[in-house]
């Protein structure tokens, strides 16, 4: 289902039929790196983590992480979206995209995209964004988008995290 289009961009749910796409970005050693190892190594595994995770999230809050794609050709980049953490207070932003589609202007696109998604059709009025402080690009982007370092979040691994939020 179609979340929304941008000039570039199409977000849409996550379909089981996405699981190649998903197992691939979820073993990029970035995705591994800053978002930590799912242990997902297989098609299968990959479908099961896209219903115990974002289809779950979708039905639960109406919302979630959505697939980005090339909105003319629906070549997959990444993902990004909108995640109710129980760790969190706040809905987070959240976004990862494959190594041939970073520093593009991608992420900042869909980003700006779900912000305003957050704000227009949940009517949301903040929200947060969590980065491992080895994360210098995530923390950047989030920056531009506005978003302000509020300060350190235990992760679920004991690892702190930035925490970072924005008035909407």
């Amino acid at each position: 289902m179609l979340i929304m289009q941008t000039d570039r961009l199409a977000l849409r749910e996550v379909q089981v039929d996405d699981a190649g796409f998903i197992l691939a970005l979820i073993n990029d050693p970035d995705w591994i790196r800053f978002i930590g190892n799912k242990g997902i190594h297989s098609e299968q595994l990959a479908r099961d983590y896209i219903r115990q995770g974002p289809q779950q999230m979708y039905l639960r809050h109406g919302f979630g992480l959505w697939l980005v794609s090339d909105r003319l050709t629906r070549t997959p980049m990444g993902m990004c979206g909108l995640i109710k953490r129980d760790s969190l207070e706040d809905v987070d932003l959240g976004f990862a995209f494959m190594p041939a589609f970073r520093g593009q202007g991608i992420a900042e696109e869909a980003a700006r995209a779900c912000m305003t998604f957050a704000r227009q059709q949940l009517g949301m009025q903040r929200l947060v964004a969590i980065t491992t402080p080895d994360n210098i690009a995530s923390g950047r982007l989030l920056e531009r988008l506005g978003f302000v370092l509020e300060g350190m979040q235990p992760g679920e691994n004991g690892q702190p995290l930035k925490l970072f939020a924005i008035s909407l």
